[in-house]
């Protein structure tokens, strides 16, 4: 579930440097959350006052919808097998810029596109950077309904706490844009979480994690508050201010 400690000003602010990397005749994946609102809210008005014409490849019904809203070309995902760029957002960062992801029940969709892009690129505020993935985050897992209680079992067999995820102001599960569950996933500080990883995507009935390793080239993270704001680029092996 979202973080509401998140800093609204520094996502945007991100977000805004993040619109800069595509270019013209690009074709480039769109995430999904409030981080990315501000992105295509961003990339709008570059269209409207630079001229700027790319295509989308969103990630969810919000993304796509949004995009449409704001006349921005959309191209479906089933569509596409390769991209100049994709930008998202997170919901933990660690040093290696490895990311927990699925805040949104969006994470399979969103590996999905990241892994055709040539560049994937994460937008955050600095809330979002951990020394520890699972700090404040569960891990997010995308489950089939059929799969619900044997998938629940097995995950507890490698240590994890489960929790299905419940809808806000619905009765019942979320259910995702593939019409599919979520479980939130604890598991012990001690816990190889590369080695769990591993080992959840040899459950069936396992869709997909919310744990992006080795994916993210570059994170840009929005600093400070109102009037103090600046800009902090992570790339994998370094740290540029």
């Amino acid at each position: 579930m979202k973080n509401p400690q998140g800093n609204s000003e520094g996502k945007k602010f991100a977000s805004i440097e993040a619109a800069r990397q595509i270019q013209d005749g690009m074709v480039a994946g769109m995430g999904t959350g409030s981080t990315i609102v501000f992105l295509i809210e961003e990339l709008a008005r570059r269209m409207r006052e630079e001229g700027l014409k790319f295509v989308a490849v969103p990630t969810s019904f919000q993304s796509r919808i949004l995009c449409l809203d704001l006349g921005i070309a959309v191209r479906d995902m089933q569509d596409t097998a390769s991209l100049d760029l994709a930008i998202d957002g997170a919901d933990e960062v660690d040093g290696a810029l490895n990311l927990i992801k699925g805040g949104g029940a969006s994470h399979t969709r969103e590996k999905i596109v990241a892994a055709m892009a040539k560049e994937f690129v994460i937008a955050v505020d600095e809330s979002k950077l951990v020394d520890r993935l699972g700090s404040t985050f569960a891990i997010p897992i995308e489950v089939l309904p059929s799969a619900r209680s044997y998938v629940e079992r097995a995950v507890r067999d490698l240590g994890g706490d489960p929790v299905l995820r419940i809808g806000v102001r619905k009765d019942g599960p979320v259910v995702t844009d593939n019409g599919e569950l979520i479980f939130d996933v604890r598991f012990a500080p001690t816990v190889d979480l590369r080695a769990v990883d591993e080992a959840m995507h040899h459950i069936p009935g396992i869709i997909e994690t919310g744990l992006f390793f080795d994916m993210a080239g570059k994170v840009l993270v929005g600093c400070g508050g109102p009037g103090n704001l600046s800009l902090k680029t992570l790339r994998r092996g370094h740290r540029e201010d």
